[in-house]
């Protein structure tokens, strides 16, 4: 979907790119308020809106979806930037547009967050963004918490409500081979070196039973039959297939 060629009725292999003196002169005509400038300035940034989206290609949004909030990101970008900062626009545009993103993504999460939790994990974060700006640095919990007037375990649990879910195919490392996988750094007790040894062991000792005991056993703790359905499927009686069974079991212990 990402590499399609018309997104939103817009032919994107077709749009336009504006050299900075271009962009710098529509910027003044903008803040004159020129509509038509600012339409320009809109169609020829769309490419910016194009290349941030491909960052969220693997959420599972509709491009069409993502498109649409990244122009308004834009649109932003274009109403707030000024020309007298010596900074790029590109550079002051693309994290409006992420941003964007960012919030229609928390907002339309699978995953389904209190109104009360989801406002304090945005005052938080205006709150972070200020005293980033007043510090020059990441400011503490702690700090976060006493300007909000709340207890420092809500901020932790507000901002963790509001975190993406993320598949655990997602690569989070790729040096150029096998990518490492988000499940890569998650432990499985369900397969620990014990377990995998002793599962090896109970199919060395399911090798030594007959035909008809593998059978028994297989039917009873792979698929989950009762005795009496075990009996009726092969014919003999339910004492048998308890005979069977237990003889079968004893078996299997000398070897496991």
């Amino acid at each position: 979907m990402i590499n399609k060629v018309e997104i939103c009725g817009v032919n994107t292999s077709n749009l336009p790119v504006l050299k900075n003196e271009e962009m710098r002169k529509l910027f003044v005509k903008v803040q004159q308020g020129d509509k038509e400038a600012r339409e320009d300035l809109i169609q020829g940034n769309l490419r910016l809106v194009l290349s941030v989206i491909q960052r969220f290609s693997n959420r599972g949004e509709y491009v069409d979806d993502l498109f649409q909030v990244g122009c308004i990101g834009l649109i932003k970008a274009i109403d707030n930037f000024d020309l007298g900062q010596n900074v790029r626009f590109s550079t002051y545009a693309v994290p409006m547009i992420i941003g964007e993103i960012r919030r229609y993504l928390r907002d339309n999460n699978p995953v389904r967050v209190s109104r009360s939790l989801r406002d304090t994990a945005y005052k938080a974060l205006q709150v972070r963004e200020r005293l980033l700006a007043e510090k020059s640095r990441d400011p503490t919990i702690q700090e976060i918490a006493e300007q909000l007037l709340i207890p420092q375990e809500q901020v932790v649990f507000a901002l963790d409500a509001i975190q993406e879910p993320i598949s655990l195919f997602e690569p989070i490392y790729n040096d150029g081979g096998d990518p490492i996988l988000v499940m890569d750094q998650i432990s499985d007790d369900k397969t620990s070196d014990d377990i995998w040894l002793e599962e090896i062991s109970i199919k060395e000792a399911l090798v030594r039973l007959g035909e008809r005991e593998k059978l028994i056993l297989s039917m009873r703790f792979f698929e989950g039959k009762t005795q009496m359905e075990v009996a009726e499927e092969i014919g003999i009686s339910q004492a048998q297939v308890s005979r069977l069974e237990k003889a079968a079991l004893k078996h299997m212990k000398k070897h496991v």
